[in-house]
């Protein structure tokens, strides 16, 4: 365990990042170690806050080891199609979903299939995507299609043919109603949990006007902060940004807060490792076109400006 005798010294008025680090260092050093479901364990501490000012095109994006904000970018334009498919990510080279069809094809066929030639199936067979690649409805699923039922006679209800696409309905209420509460998009639907992959980790997005700028609170019930909470700031910034963009405001603040916040027992080398840097460099986000509409943006639409990241620290996902 790393040695708390020399830790690195944080202020609330230096990097924003040392509210990374701290955190990473409270959970590895001071956390509750738990058994999970993933049967790896972890240690947890239970609310967490990061505060990031979105001003003059700041990202929260983490230095002291390289984001691939590349890769969760293209992850959270697909969250914005509804797509529900891994087959179109891994067109593009995208294997942050891969594991749990990989995980559930291994197990029920018996075949030990690489995770690259199980990728490259699914691109290549659309066939084989439709049984083997889909994740029930996820995120983007709940984000632009959310369910909801029509009477059908006799007390029965039919699933009507399109659901609530909960993105548009925030444009247009954040153009329409700015001062309202009620700017939200939920992907915690009860009804569906037990037909996901994996039931969301970020699970609910409030955004908030005052002063002509936008801002964003994030939830995550779950959250692994090694791995995953590097994408999750960086997709919650992204998704202000854009929203900002398409809605005539100035982006605000993001305020991250999360629930059970944890690091995985077997990614001791990386928190060892990270914990020995300090952060360093303010890399910006510039949107380089404004499309129609906010689901209308493409990758080649962001540029990331004045990122030097240190080296990156691998370690492994547990599925």
């Amino acid at each position: 365990m790393l040695s708390p005798a020399n830790p690195p010294v944080s202020s609330p008025s230096s990097h924003w990042e040392w509210q990374y680090l701290d955190l990473m260092r409270r959970i590895w050093e001071a956390g509750d170690q738990r058994i999970d479901r993933t049967g790896v364990g972890t240690r947890s501490v239970f609310g967490a806050q990061i505060r990031f000012d979105l001003a003059g095109g700041a990202m929260p994006l983490v230095t002291t080891k390289r984001v691939y904000w590349k890769t969760a970018t293209r992850e959270f334009l697909w969250f914005l199609t509804g797509d529900t498919n891994i087959r179109a990510l891994c067109a593009q080279g995208v294997e942050i979903w891969t594991d749990w069809p990989l995980d559930r094809y291994r197990k029920e066929t018996g075949e030990d299939i690489s995770r690259a030639d199980f990728s490259a199936r699914i691109v290549a067979d659309e066939a084989f995507a439709a049984e083997w690649g889909d994740l029930g409805p996820v995120y983007g699923k709940q984000w632009v299609d959310w369910p909801v039922y029509q009477p059908a006679g006799e007390g029965l209800f039919r699933r009507a043919p399109h659901g609530i696409n909960q993105v548009a309905e925030v444009v247009e209420s954040l153009r329409g109603n700015p001062g309202s509460r009620r700017h939200i998009v939920e992907g915690w639907n009860v009804a569906e949990l037990g037909q996901m992959a994996l039931p969301p980790c970020h699970k609910t997005y409030q955004f908030h006007v005052a002063d002509g700028r936008l801002s964003c609170l994030l939830y995550q019930r779950s959250c692994d902060v090694a791995l995953g909470l590097p994408f999750n700031l960086w997709g919650a910034a992204l998704f202000t940004r854009m929203l900002a963009q398409q809605c005539d405001l100035e982006p605000g603040e993001l305020v991250w807060m999360g629930g059970d916040t944890h690091l995985y027992l077997n990614h001791a080398d990386l928190v060892e490792a990270q914990l020995a840097r300090e952060p360093q460099g303010t890399p910006t986000l510039a949107i380089l076109r404004r499309p129609d509409s906010v689901f209308g943006y493409r990758i080649e639409d962001f540029e990331v400006r004045d990122y030097a990241p240190q080296a990156p620290i691998s370690a492994p996902v547990a599925v």
